[in-house]
């Protein structure tokens, strides 16, 4: 018989406690975002009713309906997916923050459209794979100058999908890219960008994202269980 979330979400605290332990680390500096793609509404209440306080979603359409239905004042939103410019408007009513921007375009389209000042982080390709959205850090660079001119984005943070690999310590050069990345962009002091936030580490490795500088980890599968396929799902 599977855990249930709380019973999962307890391990999965304990985990992200050890790690930060391990690295000097405040475990309160750690958000863990409950990664919610394809989860029934009936588990991620379980996570709301179990203390978690941030959530993520990578589709749009989907992720309107959770939170119309779950209907929690207390928790919070983040878009963690590939966003199209088409759905800029729909995205900055729903999300409190959007990590994905991965374009000026996008930056300059979801600034356009916002109402309210609205959090952002940069994408960052750091492996460079074709199959995968994000700039590269060069780029992430230019994007953080371009952001900084636009009054309804507050960009501070960085996000990055590393490969999938077997084992977490391949990735942990990628953890410290990011780290290092965000530290550049930091010296040159762009009006309004102050990069805080390092969205890094999945169910596969996050307690080795955690040891590197992680202070949101993204976790679906550890938190939820393995999800179902889901159909022709809408971005």
């Amino acid at each position: 018989m599977a855990n249930s979330v709380y019973d999962n979400l307890i391990s999965v605290f304990e985990r992200i406690d050890r790690a930060a332990r391990r690295a000097g680390r405040d475990p309160k500096e750690v958000t863990l975002l409950a990664a919610t793609k394809s989860i029934e509404v009936k588990k991620v209440k379980e996570a709301v009713s179990s203390g978690v306080r941030v959530f993520g979603e990578n589709y749009v359409q989907e992720a309107a309906e959770k939170i119309n239905k779950i209907k929690d004042g207390s928790a919070k939103w983040h878009f963690i997916g590939h966003l199209q410019k088409n759905k800029a408007k729909l995205a900055v009513e729903l999300f409190d923050v959007i990590e994905s921007v991965d374009s000026a375009e996008l930056a300059a389209e979801l600034n356009k459209r916002a109402q309210r000042p609205i959090t952002v982080f940069i994408e960052v390709n750091l492996a460079r794979e074709k199959t995968k959205n994000g700039v590269s850090p060069d780029n992430a660079v230019k994007l953080a100058k371009a952001i900084s001119g636009m009054p309804n984005l507050k960009l501070t943070g960085l996000m990055c999908i590393p490969p999938a690999v077997d084992s977490p310590e391949v990735v942990r050069p990628y953890f410290i890219t990011l780290r290092r990345l965000a530290e550049r962009i930091n010296k040159e002091r762009f009006p309004g960008v102050a990069l805080k936030e390092l969205s890094m580490g999945m169910s596969g490795d996050f307690e080795v994202a955690v040891e590197e500088g992680a202070t949101i980890v993204r976790v679906g599968t550890a938190v939820f269980g393995q999800r179902a396929v889901k159909k022709g799902a809408s971005k």
